[in-house]
This record gives C-alpha cells, sequence and structure tokens, in this order.
C-alpha cells in the first residue's frame, strides 16, 4: 500500500498537494455542531472522491443511512467509506482500490473509569499495557477502527472476535494537539 495521505479541507480547497495512493484521509474541523459537521465532512469527502477518481462531484453518490457503514458510488464501482466525528473535528477515509476501511478519531480527554472500560472493550491484555488516558485514547481509537473495517458495532470485547478484528492492519495519523486518530485496513490479498 502506498503511504497514506492525510489532507485538510480549508473551506475552499485542500490544504496540501494533491493525493496519490489508494488510501485518502480528510478531515474538517472548528465546525458548530453536529448536523453541520456531518454535511461539511461529506462535502469534503464527495470533492476527494471527484479528485481522486476524475469524475464529477455530480457523477458521484454518497450512501448510507444512519448508523450503516457509508459508501459512495462512482460510475457503477462500489467504495467502502469510514467518517468519525469527536469534539469539533470530523474525518472521513477512502480506498480507491476498493477495499475495506474504518477510521476513528478521539478527543484526549480525562475519562474517570478508563481502565474499567478498557477491560470491557479493548480487552483484558491491553487493559493491562495501558498506562494513562493518552495510550487509552490510542487504544480506543485502533479499536474502533477496526470494528469499522470489519462492518461490525462496537461490543465488548470477546475473545472469539479478536482473530477476525486483528486481521485489520491499524495506522495512527497526525492530528491536531489533544486528538488521535487512527485507520484501519485489510491487507492487500
Amino acid at each position: 500500500m502506498d503511504a497514506l495521505t492525510v489532507r485538510w479541507w480549508a473551506g475552499g480547497g485542500f490544504a496540501d498537494a494533491p493525493a496519490s495512493g489508494p488510501l485518502h484521509i480528510v478531515g474538517v474541523r472548528g465546525q458548530p455542531d453536529r448536523a453541520t459537521a456531518r454535511r461539511t465532512i461529506r462535502l469534503a469527502l464527495l470533492a476527494a472522491l471527484a479528485e481522486a477518481s476524475g469524475l464529477p462531484a455530480s457523477a458521484i453518490q454518497l450512501c448510507g443511512a444512519p448508523g450503516e457503514a457509508p459508501y459512495a458510488l462512482l460510475g457503477g464501482r462500489r467504495l467502502a467509506l469510514s467518517i468519525s466525528h469527536d469534539g469539533d473535528l470530523s474525518v472521513a477515509a477512502m480506498r480507491m482500490d476498493g477495499g475495506a476501511v474504518g477510521i476513528d478519531v478521539m478527543q484526549v480527554t480525562d475519562v474517570p473509569d478508563w481502565q474499567a472500560v478498557a477491560r470491557d472493550y479493548l480487552g483484558p491484555a491491553c487493559a493491562t499495557a495501558l498506562d494513562g488516558m493518552p495510550a487509552f485514547a490510542r487504544a480506543w481509537s485502533e479499536r474502533e477502527a477496526r470494528l469499522k473495517c470489519r462492518g461490525m458495532a462496537l461490543n465488548e470485547w470477546r475473545a472469539e472476535d479478536e482473530p477476525f478484528v486483528s486481521a485489520c492492519s491499524c495506522l495512527p495519523f497526525v492530528l491536531p494537539d489533544g486528538y488521535v486518530g487512527s485507520v484501519a485496513v485489510l491487507p492487500d490479498a
């Protein structure tokens, strides 16, 4: 897989050079509310899909009802997408090669019972290895990204799910201070 590309939407276009490679991440920041953030990240995602595919935005359809994994239709081809929001930050991931993808972003804030949450949702080995809130946030983000990549809802940790979930490669990506993020993909077959 080519290098990870992170691009920030800056109102009228992307803040950096055009992306290359199959994996693209776009992000928006500073939206006043969740509904606006949802609309804005989808507009940024649509623009990125149009740029990466060479198709006009009008030829691309974003699909998926709330609560189900989003996807795009590009000239009869279905592409998996993933979107995540936390705080004032929204991110979206797409793989132009058609592979599965999951993304998650988490604001690093105080979670008083993070150890109990880690035991319940991240598993005993992971919970034991964590040494504080930033590590918990990173592990949580990785878990959510892997679950999304596999099309699974958030659930408490179960040993029988681990081989399926762990098959995803998970990569961190750079975000503004106070946030962590992970993107998960299934390795190329």
